[in-house]
């Protein structure tokens, strides 16, 4: 298992300062495994003359027990999580497909509306071509009865200064 993060930085610290290797192996001595002497010389830096290329072998521990059964527990919840992302993506998806249906029920109904609109219309249309010549009629007598309106002032007028006129000639 490759060192990550922190580790890898206080590796990296270790084996770039000599001094720190001074006191665990100082500390070896004081109860210390072998093979903690071991991993601590393998990570040591090379010396200037050793050709220029320092090798290192991973560090491979045994997968603990926890370890394995985090990463068990750990898969069984994403696959809990991806089916529950799944089923509400389906959902949603059947959610869409309803809204669609209905939606498609609604414009059909109102394309069956509009026809009728433009039937009652198209009927309308027929009817006031049918009547216009009655209304060309009405429009005709509305003007004559408008002039004779007018020439019924005009008479109306005249026959005031008449009356006026003959008032006048009866008191003299």
């Amino acid at each position: 298992m490759a060192a990550t993060g922190d580790d890898a930085s206080a590796m990296d610290s270790i084996s770039r300062s000599p001094a720190a290797f001074s006191t665990p192996l100082a500390a070896g001595s004081q109860g210390d495994s072998a093979e903690d002497a071991a991993d601590i010389l393998a990570c040591a830096p090379k010396k200037p003359g050793d050709g220029g290329v320092e090798t290192a072998e991973e560090a491979t521990e045994p997968a603990e027990p926890d370890i394995n059964e985090l990463c068990t527990d750990m898969f069984e919840k994403m696959g809990i999580f991806l089916q529950g992302e799944l089923t509400a993506t389906c959902e949603d998806y059947r959610l869409l497909e309803n809204m669609n249906k209905l939606t498609s029920l609604k414009y059909m109904e109102m394309k069956d509306i509009s026809i009728n609109i433009s039937r009652n219309l198209q009927d309308l249309n027929n009817k006031y071509a049918s009547l216009q010549p009655y209304l060309d009629q009405i429009n005709q007598i509305e003007e004559q009865v408008s002039s004779l309106e007018q020439a019924a002032y005009k008479l109306d007028a005249y026959s005031k200064k008449l009356e006026a006129r003959f008032k006048k000639l009866e008191k003299r």
